[in-house]
């Protein structure tokens, strides 16, 4: 186990460098910040200067080495569009993912999960049609469609909730709804097949002829033995919610990482387009790590070398 931790450990450094150089490299490519930033009156000291500050005026090795030591330290350089430290910028932005993030993932297990219990043990039955029907249904409706629906009838007909804006809990509903959607109705989906593929097993079958309760069986032992796939497909839920989802947040005007990445794409800001992309990266490479020993967790038959 330890041996798994450390090789985990210096896959994950190589992997965030390796992110963060192809990053810096392509905004780079994309062309001279100052072209965006300086006018034609600019005189050939002021375009010297800007260079020498950005860093621009050396090699672009030499150049990332300076930038990612001082992401080490903490310093991700200055926004080239409002002068405030790309750090901040960031750091301003996380409650507002995270708080979305956190109740749609939440919409997602409180639907996906025990409708796919429920459509596998009732399989053939009323409950398994809907199940199926609302995977199906709910993995074809676009998330920019399903939100601009939401705020037109929730909204705009009924009053009921506010169209968009970070708030109160109720401002949370349409946005987790329209970003949970469609990863319900595929965690549905993938719930019930591995539960249809656990309870024909021959244990299940064992540990109901000794006369346990059916639904003992299917929460402590069908389930557990079929949350492998399941646990999988939420962590990189997870991640991509925790990443920011472009569609969800511009419909609703949601102030979080995914939307400030491609203002700042859009821009050329390139401080903070790097410093986004190295939070993006540490927060995958995270989840992927804990999941991997989630697994020894679930199934004890899993043990890591």
């Amino acid at each position: 186990m330890g041996f798994f931790l450390l090789r985990r450990a210096f896959y994950m450094v190589v992997a965030l460098i390796a992110a963060t150089m192809i990053v810096f490299g392509l905004s780079r490519m994309a062309g001279d910040p100052r072209l965006l930033f300086l006018t034609e009156q600019a005189t050939q000291e002021q375009w010297d200067a800007w260079g020498k500050e950005m860093g621009l005026d050396r090699p672009l090795v030499i150049q990332y080495g300076i930038w990612m030591g001082k992401a080490l330290r903490g310093d991700l350089g200055k926004s080239l569009r409002t002068g405030y430290s790309a750090r901040d910028v960031i750091l301003q932005r996380i409650p507002a993912t995270l708080q979305l993030a956190s109740a749609s993932f939440l919409f997602v297990l409180v639907v996906g999960i025990p409708l796919g219990v429920l459509s596998a043990v009732k399989r053939g039955s009323a409950f398994d049609v809907i199940g199926r029907s609302f995977a199906a249904f709910g993995q074809a409706l676009p998330p920019f469609w399903l939100g601009l629906m939401l705020m037109l009838l929730l909204s705009v007909k009924l009053g009921w909730l506010p169209t968009g804006q970070r708030g109160g809990l109720d401002h949370y509903i349409m946005p987790a709804v329209t970003l949970g959607w469609l990863a319900a109705a595929g965690m549905l989906r993938l719930v019930r097949s591995a539960m249809l593929e656990t309870l024909d097993s021959e244990y299940i079958k064992f540990t109901r002829a000794k006369g346990v309760a059916g639904w003992t069986v299917v929460w402590k032992h069908a389930l557990r033995n079929a949350l492998i796939a399941p646990l999988t497909y939420g962590a990189l839920l997870l991640t991509a919610f925790l990443t920011g989802t472009v569609v969800t947040e511009t419909v609703f005007a949601w102030p979080g990482l995914g939307r400030l990445t491609v203002t700042a794409v859009i821009q050329n800001d390139f401080p903070v387009m790097t410093g986004a992309v190295l939070v993006f990266t540490a927060l995958y490479l995270g989840v992927t790590f804990f999941l991997d020993l989630g697994y020894a967790l679930v199934d004890p038959r899993i043990r890591y070398r």
